[in-house]
């Protein structure tokens, strides 16, 4: 399947356990059917890094609801099975925890429910799956997978089961086709990893279907920015990122309001060859953004990390960034 045209869609906000008109409603492993969600269709798959082929699946989704009358929810895990089964962090990750749901609700579906992958659902028959979550704890009237859904212990589980587990148990399934690019790559979520690991972001974006972004606290750092004349908001990514260290032009986002911005991520070679950090300039800010959360998508890919001589050197390079940035998102708006 070729990816059509998505459409934007609102933002809206996340809750945990209610919504009021407009808003998506979250919901985490709940043990019975939402009133707020009534007999949902629902949307089935990890999507990590909410990318293009699973805003395909996510459409055929709210068809399919609208057909039925039905309200329709995205249902996801975490952690990621990868991360389970190696028990710790080990994958990288496109979207984690916060920023997948942050993302799926932007899709601005009526629900977004995530349940934790953890050893019942390792061991959960594809049967048991379909009649005790799908039925009895969703009461779902449709489900929509990828074409290569696996569930259930051993992954035993395929699309081809839940169809006829949808016939039996009276509730509608849909099966969507792979989903490539215009250019025919196949949109999957290893592709995106690649791409950021070369720091290809626009390349990302392509296949993601968004700018990539991540969001975090900003933390204190050593300061050394603001000491050059260019104060930066530091946060600290999962130690699994692999995003290729360098200069991005990026969008930095706070209590609502985007900024233009110039970014490092990597290791200062200059000055300490630390922990990897990202490290954003933000144009045209001023305040305290010591605690909050932020969010930083990567618009463009600028230089490789360096090592200069000198504090000056590094200054001059850090003011062709900070104007090549402005360029680039001066051009991408």
């Amino acid at each position: 399947m070729a990816l059509p045209p998505i459409e934007s869609a609102p933002n809206t906000q996340a809750l945990q356990t209610h919504a009021f008109p407009g808003q998506v409603v979250v919901l985490r492993d709940p043990a019975g059917p939402s009133a707020l969600l009534k007999h949902p269709v629902v949307v089935i798959g990890n999507f990590d890094g909410v990318h293009s082929g699973h805003r395909v699946v996510i459409q055929r989704g709210e068809a399919l609801a609208r057909k039925l009358g039905r309200p329709c929810a995205i249902l996801t895990f975490e952690p990621h099975p990868a991360d389970y089964f190696a028990g710790k962090p080990v994958l990288f990750r496109l979207t984690p925890d916060e920023a997948k749901v942050e993302a799926l609700t932007r899709l601005a579906p009526s629900g977004v429910i995530v349940l934790t992958f953890n050893e019942e659902l390792v061991h959960q028959s594809p049967q048991a799956f379909v009649e005790d979550i799908l039925i009895r704890r969703l009461g779902v009237s449709g489900v929509v997978v990828g074409f290569d859904f696996q569930f259930g212990h051993k992954r035993s589980g395929t699309a081809a089961y839940l169809a006829e587990a949808g016939r039996e148990h009276g509730f509608a399934v849909e099966i969507v086709d792979k989903v490539t690019t215009g250019g025919g790559e196949a949109v999957h979520s290893t592709a995106a990893r690649e791409a950021l690991e070369a720091g290809d972001v626009a390349r990302a974006k392509t296949i993601l279907g968004h700018e990539w972004f991540v969001v975090a606290p900003i933390i204190h750092g050593q300061k050394l920015g603001r000491t050059l004349g260019f104060p930066t908001a530091n946060m600290e990514l999962p130690a699994t990122c692999k995003l290729r260290h360098g200069i991005y032009a990026v969008r930095f986002t706070v209590d609502g309001v985007i900024y233009g911005g110039v970014a490092s991520y990597g290791r200062r070679p200059t000055f300490d060859n630390g922990a990897a950090l990202l490290e954003t300039f933000v144009f045209d800010f001023k305040g305290d953004l010591y605690g909050k959360m932020a969010e930083v998508a990567f618009v463009a890919w600028l230089r490789g990390e360096e090592k200069f001589d000198s504090a000056e050197a590094l200054v001059v390079q850090m003011n062709k960034d900070k104007d090549n940035a402005r360029a680039v998102l001066g051009a991408a708006t």
